[in-house]
């Protein structure tokens, strides 16, 4: 299996080397043949080729069986127009990753986050209100004046029966309840048409339970009561605000996995920035990408159909709860003593036992 790594900016190299040491270490217990290429994306990129993504990266990721990329600085890129290009936003759109998955749960032995939440939000990634996947030529928001700005938005039948549909697969293996976020009382036909969209798939799956939700709503209810949701269906712009609120309220967004994925390839990236504040002081929680790579085993192994693949990523996250529940084995997020690195080498070695 060939997999291609991108370590990032920021903390991006830091928590992608403590994500690496775990996945040689489950390869080691499972005998998985993995082979790894590295190429540079973002600042790192930006110096040696004077672009933060180059073309031929992006093509050559689409050979690969899985895809590891860390975290980008992209808010402190230069125009694109001088090489700042958005590479999470070109990954989504030129392999078609249009399912990010992120999946949020309480840990009971972390002092911390809400009670009895077990859900996964199922966002959309490649349209909606932003403006760098929004047009074939160009950029999707623009000046008409100096004291007026417009932005579109784009929502289209396709991307948002393929990402209600991947929703209900995934509740179909779960509890069988999917919740859909919208704002149709005032984006009547975009929201309307993903509605539609929504309702439609439904039909399909008669034993799954639909409710529709306001987002506005949907913020307090998430507070108020995490534990009634199983799978959240979103667009882009709504899951990617509730997928960090959900994370947050199981203790910190230092530990939500997320995976970006299209019918055939797989790309696990933290949920989380760069957080260039911290960047090589060895105190990054890298639980985010080591569970972004369990995701991505899962998700290859049951694409693959290689059931061995699928028990090696539950293996890593059931190695992270391990680590976890030991208050001497946590980063400084959680209130813990030790840095990114320790923290990568102590759920390798949970990997050979759990």
């Amino acid at each position: 299996m060939r997999i291609i790594v991108c370590p990032g900016d920021g903390i991006g190299p830091e928590i992608v080397a403590a994500a690496m040491e775990v996945l040689q270490a489950t390869a080691t217990r499972f005998g998985l043949d993995l082979s790894f290429d590295y190429e540079d994306v973002g600042f790192a990129s930006l110096e040696k080729y004077g672009t933060t993504l180059r073309d031929e990266v992006l093509q050559k990721a689409k050979t690969y069986d899985g895809i590891i990329l860390g975290p980008q600085s992209h808010m402190d890129y230069p125009p694109v127009e001088k090489g700042g290009r958005n590479i999470s936003a070109a990954f989504r759109v030129g392999l078609d990753l249009y399912a990010n998955i992120r999946p949020a749960r309480s840990r009971p032995f972390l002092d911390r986050g809400v009670p009895n939440m077990d859900l996964v939000i199922m966002r959309e990634a490649t349209e909606d209100f932003y403006p760098d996947r929004n047009m074939t030529v160009g950029w999707a928001e623009f000046m008409p004046s100096p004291d007026m700005a417009l932005s579109i938005r784009k929502i289209t039948a396709k991307a948002s029966e393929r990402i209600a549909r991947r929703a209900f697969e995934w509740a179909m293996k779960r509890r069988k309840k999917v919740t859909a976020v919208h704002k149709v009382n005032s984006f009547k036909l975009t929201d309307g048409l993903f509605l539609e969209q929504v309702r439609k798939v439904s039909k399909d799956y008669p034993e799954v339970q639909l409710d529709e939700v306001l987002i506005d709503a949907m913020t307090a209810h998430l507070v108020r009561d995490a534990s009634r949701f199983d799978v959240i269906v979103a667009t882009n712009f709504y899951g990617d605000i509730l997928s960090d609120l959900a994370s947050e309220l199981s203790g910190s967004i230092g530990l939500a996995g997320s995976i970006m994925a299209s019918d055939s390839q797989c790309c696990a990236q933290a949920q989380h920035g760069s957080a260039p504040d911290i960047a090589g002081q060895d105190k990054a929680n890298p639980s985010s990408m080591i569970l972004s790579v369990a995701m991505m085993l899962q998700w290859i192994g049951d694409y693959q159909n290689m059931p061995i693949i699928r028990q090696a990523g539950e293996k890593i996250e059931s190695a992270v709860d391990k680590v976890l529940e030991n208050p001497n084995y946590r980063t400084a997020d959680l209130g813990g003593p030790i840095g990114c690195k320790a923290f990568g080498s102590l759920v390798a070695e949970a990997v050979q036992f759990v």
